[in-house]
């Protein structure tokens, strides 16, 4: 499954640029919870805060969903992509659930939330892409469940040919609305950061578990 057009997917770039969704500081790296060090830090949840740009993302998401096909449910991944999903499920009259990374502790102790029935056509929506790990556990949940997962959508994905090869080796499509590339020819055109840049924003992509290691 191909992501939206390149004038689509820059315009999104552009709009988690502005809204600081995304920031971009190769001289002053972000280290993740993995320990990983990156001049990249996306955090999706500020689209929320920001009602007219929430709109164009949402309604970016539906638009993007309604290329997997028919679909009876979404199901959003616990928990940047549970208000994406529930807002995108409003849109389109449907169902929604969503999968917790673990089973809940107490009560029923479930890991789907919501009603779900077995061979129900489920579209996965998650906020960002990296290795795929997070977002093809809940698919595998939703699998043991009973569902027929017909592909997942995203905001964002760093394009990492490891997540491509997750997902191909899950049998599962996905697409997101932009990608590293889009944004860091955005981030350029717009000034944000400085042609310098490039090549070390590039080999991060490449090579993430080593960019900034002495």
């Amino acid at each position: 499954m191909s992501d939206t057009s390149p004038e689509q997917s820059k315009a999104v770039a552009e709009i988690l640029l502005q809204i600081k969704a995304i920031r971009l500081n190769p001289e002053q790296p972000f280290t993740w919870a993995s320990g990983i060090k990156s001049p990249i830090y996306c955090d999706n949840r500020m689209v929320l805060s920001h009602p007219a740009q929430r709109t164009v993302v949402v309604e970016s998401l539906v638009s993007l969903a309604k290329t997997f096909g028919i679909f009876d449910v979404v199901a959003g991944v616990a928990t940047a992509g549970i208000p994406h999903g529930a807002l995108m499920a409003d849109r389109l009259s449907l169902p929604f659930v969503y999968v917790r990374d673990k089973p809940k502790g107490h009560g029923r102790q479930n890991r789907i939330e919501g009603h779900l029935e077995p061979g129900q056509r489920v579209l996965v929506v998650e906020d960002l892409i990296s290795t795929g790990g997070s977002s093809l556990k809940a698919i595998e949940a939703l699998r043991e469940a009973g569902a027929n997962i017909v592909g997942l959508v995203a905001i964002f994905s760093y394009g990492f040919e490891q997540a491509v090869q997750n997902f191909l080796q899950a049998d599962c499509p996905f697409a997101t609305l932009t990608n590293y590339n889009a944004l860091i020819e955005v981030a350029i055109a717009t000034g944000y950061i400085q042609n310098t840049h490039f090549d070390t924003l590039q080999a991060w992509r490449q090579a993430p578990q080593l960019w900034g290691v002495d």
